[in-house]
């Protein structure tokens, strides 16, 4: 099937043609891409050194926001050097290696999100036997799960893509190579192809979407029992996680669940959630979150 490409490289149009508009620009990712690696980063080092938080949910909090980090290098740092250049293009190897990185990661935080919504299930409803369930063992099985998930929805997608034939034109309305705009330069029928993406992205993430908002319902039901302290501190830690579920979720519904097709506001509405939805996720932890608040007083006071 390669055979009938012709395209080596793709023209990326970017957020905006205006200098005046990518200058600044620049300046605002740069900032957000800063706050993004420093607040996760620090997360993941605040967990691993701080002996009170070996719960499983720190766990998965560390494992989220790790990939969170990694999930926004595959585009930040390509957006940035795109807003200073002239001329934005990316060749076709690395605008497949793109595609898979970013929902390789994109769809490894998805299956990570349900695995910490279990986690929340099992020490809210389950508090007697939590320590039990969720041990070393099922915590890295889940883990191993949730990455393999994200790894399986990649593969198809690359082959999908990477199947198809490109005759041109080369120049792709977006900041960075992701499905649609990619299959609206496919020199063929893209209709059932689109339906496959669909069912691989968009339901996925309509199914799980539902059921997460489900399980939470179903958790914070169980808080009737709960002394009011409990109560509390478990509303605190479920709000965290149904506002990061939200941030996500909805955006990514928007953009994967229609027909083939590319919008203008598609690029800023994909800015959401590769770019900002991974810097609020410390700041919606840390700070609905009173033991990881004072393990980082604590690590700050010994630095």
């Amino acid at each position: 099937m390669r055979q009938k490409n012709n395209i080596t490289e793709f023209v990326l149009l970017g957020l905006s043609q205006d200098p005046n508009v990518q200058n600044a620009l620049f300046v605002m990712f740069l900032m957000t891409y800063t706050v993004t690696m420093a607040g996760n980063l620090l997360i993941v080092v605040i967990i691993i050194a701080s002996p009170s938080l070996g719960s499983p949910m720190y766990f998965f909090l560390a494992c989220l926001s790790f990939i969170d980090a990694v999930y926004s290098t595959t585009i930040s740092p390509i957006l940035l050097v795109d807003l200073l250049c002239d001329k934005k293009t990316i060749s076709f190897p690395a605008c497949m290696g793109q595609l898979f990185i970013d929902h390789l990661f994109g769809g490894t935080e998805v299956f990570l999100l349900v695995v910490m919504a279990c986690d929340r299930y099992v020490a809210i409803c389950k508090p007697l036997h939590y320590l039990t369930i969720m041990n070393g063992q099922v915590c890295i099985l889940l883990l191993v799960l949730a990455v393999t998930g994200g790894f399986v929805h990649s593969v198809f997608q690359i082959v999908v893509v990477y199947s198809l034939p490109f005759c041109g034109p080369n120049v792709i309305d977006h900041f960075f190579c992701d499905m649609y705009p990619l299959l609206e330069l496919v020199c063929t029928d893209t209709y059932f192809i689109g339906l496959a993406v669909i069912f691989n992205g968009g339901a996925i993430c309509i199914v799980i979407f539902t059921l997460l908002l489900i399980s939470y319902g179903v958790i914070l039901n169980s808080l009737k029992t709960y002394s009011q302290e409990g109560r509390h501190k478990a509303l605190s830690t479920c709000s965290s996680h149904i506002a990061v579920v939200v941030l996500f979720f909805v955006p990514c519904i928007f953009i994967y669940v229609r027909p083939v097709s590319n919008f203008p506001v598609d690029k800023f509405i994909t800015v959401f959630y590769t770019v900002i939805s991974p810097m609020l996720n410390p700041f919606i932890y840390t700070l609905r979150n009173s033991e990881m608040r004072n393990a980082v007083e604590k690590l700050l006071c010994k630095s």
